[in-house]
């Protein structure tokens, strides 16, 4: 996965002074800020903060996937764009955003897709017009990034899950009715299925320590949530029930990124812990390699706090769609967690 650098420089920031504003001095968040509920025939804004399509199929059907879930589409202006492998430039990118957020017939934004660049967009974005347009932000993987800032700059809820060109099958689709449109208190169970096993193999949970935790949720994909250590758009660790997933990461770079999160205080603050998978996560050639059952041993356990692997979180086919910010009960010996509270203003 590819490392986010920010792009600095006097005359680059001049010229986007109009963009930026005063968002880059933005206060701690206020409190926690719930988006709206999401209703059939709303517009859905979908955008393209970090990656560019390779194919304009995939646009099509990120279009024609919200239009099967009842919503109307409009598209950023740049949600097509390419600059190397970004779509488009930060400031296109982060304009884009920007103006979804203030458009008042969008009800909801949807990432088309992750890849990487979302943190080159993090000091260009409106926080203060986040906040006084709350919305629903859909995305995973590289969406970490915005996740993870918009929580720490405004405490708006946003939500970890299927982007538009992903896999729209029954599972997601369901997640999608369930959560948005019937305003659901979702309760986080692996579904198991166990073919012609003896015993299930499918979406397993594994309890790493049994218990039962609440808090707010944060996290995302792994290694996008630790590129952002040492910056100002990381929330507030703590008392929070950390959720993560990665996807082609060597168990040693998993228990690099792990120490960094033990380094720098967040492992320490945490109630609770929830991973999901880390898809083709397979050691190298060499002498060998640490485990993720390894991994967790070492960074986890010793923090005695309800923990449990293997909810249907990350780079999957089937995936939740998760409330980041969201007050959930976690069951550790169970593998699941619920909501709480709505996620949703009005309800």
């Amino acid at each position: 996965m590819d490392r986010r650098r920010f792009i600095g420089g006097t005359a680059l920031t001049a010229a986007l002074l109009p963009l930026i504003g005063m968002q880059g001095a933005a206060a701690a968040p206020r409190g926690r800020l719930l988006p709206p509920a999401l209703n059939k025939g709303d517009t859905v804004g979908l955008v393209s903060p970090s990656s560019a399509s390779s194919e304009r199929l995939s646009l099509q059907l990120a279009r024609e996937a919200m239009e099967a879930l009842g919503l109307v589409v409009k598209t950023g202006e740049h949600y097509d764009a390419r600059y190397g492998h970004l779509a488009g430039t930060d400031a296109e990118r982060a304009g884009d955003l920007n103006a979804m957020f203030a458009d008042k017939q969008v009800k909801a934004i949807v990432c088309v897709r992750g890849g990487s660049g979302a943190a080159r967009l993090l000091p260009l974005l409106d926080y203060e017009r986040i906040r006084a347009n709350p919305k629903v932000l859909l995305g995973y993987s590289d969406i970490t990034a915005l996740h993870s800032a918009i929580q720490a700059r405004t405490g708006l809820v946003t939500f970890h899950g299927q982007i538009g060109a992903g896999s729209w099958n029954r599972f997601n689709a369901d997640q999608f009715e369930r959560l948005f449109f019937k305003r659901e208190l979702m309760n986080y169970q692996n579904v198991m299925d166990s073919k012609d096993e003896l015993v299930p193999r499918r979406n397993r949970t594994l309890t790493l320590r049994g218990g039962v935790a609440r808090g707010e949720l944060i996290g995302g994909n792994l290694t996008v949530l630790t590129a952002l250590a040492g910056s100002s758009y990381l929330p507030d660790f703590t008392g929070k029930i950390l959720f993560l997933e990665d996807v082609e990461e060597a168990p040693y770079r998993i228990d690099r990124m792990f120490t960094t999160l033990k380094l720098m205080g967040a492992l320490d603050k945490i109630a609770g812990f929830i991973f999901g998978e880390c898809t083709d996560c397979k050691p190298g050639d060499g002498y060998g390699s640490l485990t993720l059952d390894q991994i967790f041993d070492d960074h986890i356990l010793p923090l005695k706090i309800p923990a449990y692997r293997g909810a249907m979180i990350g780079h999957i086919r089937e995936q939740f769609i998760v409330p980041v910010g969201g007050k959930v009960e976690m069951d550790a010996d169970a593998g699941s967690f619920r909501l709480l509270e709505p996620v949703f203003s009005g309800v």
